[in-house]
């Protein structure tokens, strides 16, 4: 059976640098950083006091009252993304075979600040004050079935959780069912919030996060950078919308681009170090080349996982010179999180988009806080000033912890 082709509708982020697709994409190309100083609870004690929280976002423009209090900060984010992207595909379910329209929406951690919540109740209140609402306003599911809920989605409605790897294999894994005709259409993506008291400090006792520029937030999050000490937590959510191309046509859809490839590894290695050697990254960009029936000089930009960790940079560099070869050196590689931090289980989502953005731009936007060569991370890493670049295809990278590899590879739509 030859595969369908696959291709993307619609698209929607909340993003520290900005709510809705357009806001975002601007202050990306802007260089504009949305890491700053945690304000949402007293970090003073924390070894690392900033973030990438979303500061534009008000549930109650969104959300009923009862609805703003019972979902989850990371359930609504999936849901006002999906409500963006629904909206500029134009779908409308109603008219259409349900269960032929899917959700496949994740997660890394969930609503970890719900389990704080509850928690404290439990020591101060006992059992009996614990909210209903407790459970499914943590488990990591609850996203993509609110957001099945929202629209009449009734085809495969899931939910994977592979760390920082989770929204690239979300969406891989989204257009391998319409690729296969087991559904026309798919809403898919990832979302995060859990930058709480728990969630910081979790990844505080990881010695994972930056805390030499607690007092100049916004120079925090530096990848590729010799001066870079640990990446930024940050929250949102990217969800977009596949269809099959006969489907979107059918339908007078208009495409933003097509995905063409999605490879997926693991590491086989260590609980948080990316293997030493590459292995699982080359791979997974081997493989979505593979899949996409292209070779390495095909790609024209490269969105890197790129996360301010020494060994993710060096690592992720070593990987991408020795799949690309002479032409790793002469392909723009960027990386979203020096502005949005590193928003864990969302960050493919909103990557992919700033792909997409690339490619209906020519624009590739700039590395911030690019400010000292490191020896072992030697690539063109469009360094704090967006570009002008003719992009047809771009690949993106997302590498998590417990050795998840994804890669995503989306092109210029032709027919």
């Amino acid at each position: 059976m030859q595969k369908k082709r696959v291709v993307i509708t619609g698209m929607g982020t909340v993003s520290p640098v900005g709510t809705g697709c357009e806001k975002f994409w601007k202050n990306l190309l802007e260089g504009r950083s949305g890491i700053r100083a945690v304000s949402h609870f007293d970090a003073s004690a924390f070894d690392s006091r900033v973030n990438g929280d979303v500061i534009d976002y008000d549930a109650l423009a969104h959300f009923n009252t009862k609805d703003a209090r019972n979902l989850s900060r990371f359930i609504q984010f999936a849901v006002v993304a999906a409500n963006e992207a629904v909206a500029q595909s134009k779908l409308d379910i109603k008219t259409m075979d349900p269960s032929r329209v899917g959700v496949v929406v994740g997660s890394g951690i969930g609503s970890i600040e719900s389990a704080e919540e509850e928690y404290e109740k439990l020591l101060a209140k006992g059992p009996g004050r614990i909210s209903p609402f407790f459970i499914t306003r943590m488990i990591i599911n609850e996203a993509a079935g609110q957001v099945s809920i929202n629209h009449g989605a009734m085809g495969p409605c899931f939910a994977i959780a592979t760390a920082c790897a989770t929204a690239n294999n979300c969406i891989g894994e989204a257009m391998r069912m319409i690729q296969h005709g087991e559904v026309d259409v798919m809403i898919a993506g990832g979302t995060e919030s859990a930058t709480s008291k728990l969630g910081l400090g979790g990844f505080c006792a990881l010695k994972a996060l930056s805390k030499q520029y607690n007092n100049e937030p916004a120079r925090a999050s530096r990848p590729f950078d010799l001066n870079r000490d640990g990446f930024v937590m940050g929250e949102g959510a990217g969800v977009v919308i596949l269809e099959s191309l006969e489907f979107a046509k059918a339908r007078g859809a208009k495409i933003l681009a097509e995905l063409a490839g999605y490879g997926r590894t693991a590491d086989a290695y260590h609980i948080t170090a990316p293997h030493s050697e590459g292995l699982g990254a080359i791979k997974a960009m081997e493989f979505a080349l593979k899949d996409a029936g292209m070779k390495p000089t095909d790609i024209q930009y490269i969105n890197a996982h790129g996360t301010s960790t020494k060994l993710n940079d060096q690592i992720e560099t070593l990987a991408i010179k020795k799949v690309f070869g002479d032409h790793a050196k002469k392909v723009p590689v960027s990386s979203t999180k020096s502005m949005t931090g590193h928003l864990l289980g969302a960050a493919g989502g909103v990557e992919l988009i700033a792909c997409i953005m690339s490619i209906r731009d020519n624009m590739v936007h700039p590395t911030i806080n690019y400010e000292t060569p490191d020896p072992d991370c030697d690539l063109d890493y469009v360094p704090n000033k967006a570009r002008k670049v003719n992009v047809d295809v771009a690949l993106s990278n997302s590498l998590g912890f417990g050795g998840h590899n994804a890669t995503l590879v989306v092109k210029r739509f032709k027919e």
